[in-house]
């Protein structure tokens, strides 16, 4: 005889976000399989930001206990948070992985980049990246990016193609059906691999709760400096501001996005534990980028002309 035992409605809800991310989780060790079996010289996008520390989390899982067979890359800006570069530089050590370093700051140096008026430099990050592709023939290149997060991303293949200068052509994207990826690509193009296109902002958030992954503290509540700028709190620097009339406050704010200090704009937030801030992500209407990335407000197309450019 067969006892069937009644689940109430929050066990239920949690079974069923364990089995999701599971599913999640699943879904990109395959990836991250798939790519080290079709591909000669991956490498990971890794900024310190909690995407990409997710990322190799689940790059980590996908060849224990044997080590992750890819290095790391990070595209410099020059203008990053503190936390975060010690954060990046702890992990690699922790892990013993090998770290490339394409610098903003050296191409502006030896001319082939100019200073943007508005001192940010998040839309100037192409052409370092580029270079080191091709410098290092790196043929799959693994980023967090997410369909959630910006309309320009929300139509991204899993294995995107990239011509011989980095630029992505929607008529050249292929049908990804089940989990079958096409990684066939010509000499001189690559493909962009993304695992965590199907994961949501909460989704990650659950998932770093579940797996106790440590993240650089900007992530939660803390006071720090701040000045207002169309409608973002951002950090004061040497770049970037504040300009006249902004005036410095000290806030208790929190970072849902790590890019250039510049334009990353800190939300206001009493979250100093994960359980809080999973609990203002669920009640949030806003995307991360929506709401925090002045660079991403350049244009209506900004991020989509950056990436036929080749950037992410």
């Amino acid at each position: 005889m067969t006892t069937v035992t009644a689940i109430n409605a929050d066990e239920g809800a949690g079974l069923y976000a364990l089995a999701h991310l599971d599913a999640l989780e699943s879904e990109a060790v395959h990836i991250f399989r798939e790519v080290a079996g079709e591909f000669e010289r991956p490498v990971i996008l890794f900024s310190g930001g909690k995407d990409s520390i997710v990322m190799l989390h689940l790059a980590l899982k996908a060849f224990a206990p044997a080590a992750v067979p890819f290095s790391l890359l990070h595209v410099d800006t020059g203008h990053n948070f503190p936390e975060v570069i010690a954060y990046r530089d702890a992990t690699v050590a922790r892990y013993g992985l090998r770290l490339h370093v394409a610098s903003v700051q050296e191409f502006i140096d030896d001319g082939r980049l100019r200073e943007r008026p508005d001192g940010t430099r998040n839309p100037l990050q192409t052409v370092p990246l580029l270079d080191a592709i091709e410098k290092n023939r790196f043929d799959a290149v693994f980023g967090g990016g997410r369909r959630d997060e910006e309309k320009a991303r929300a139509k991204e293949r899993v294995f995107s193609l990239r011509d011989e200068f980095g630029g992505w052509d929607p008529r050249r994207q292929r049908p990804e059906l089940w989990q079958l990826y096409n990684g066939r690509h010509s000499p001189g193009e690559h493909v962009r691999v993304f695992p965590l296109s199907n994961w949501t902002e909460l989704d990650v958030w659950q998932y770093i709760a579940r797996e106790k992954i440590d993240l650089p503290q900007i992530y939660y509540a803390h006071e720090r400096e701040v000045f207002r700028r169309a409608g973002m709190w951002l950090a004061p620097g040497e770049w970037g501001g504040p300009k006249d009339g902004e005036t410095v406050e000290r806030r208790m704010v929190r970072y849902r996005t790590v890019g250039d200090m510049s334009c990353t704009g800190a939300v206001e937030s009493d979250a100093v534990a994960i359980e809080q801030v999973i609990d203002e992500i669920a009640a949030s209407r806003l995307t991360e980028r929506g709401a925090t990335r002045a660079d991403d407000k350049l244009s209506e197309a900004a991020m989509e002309d950056r990436k036929r450019e080749g950037y992410f």
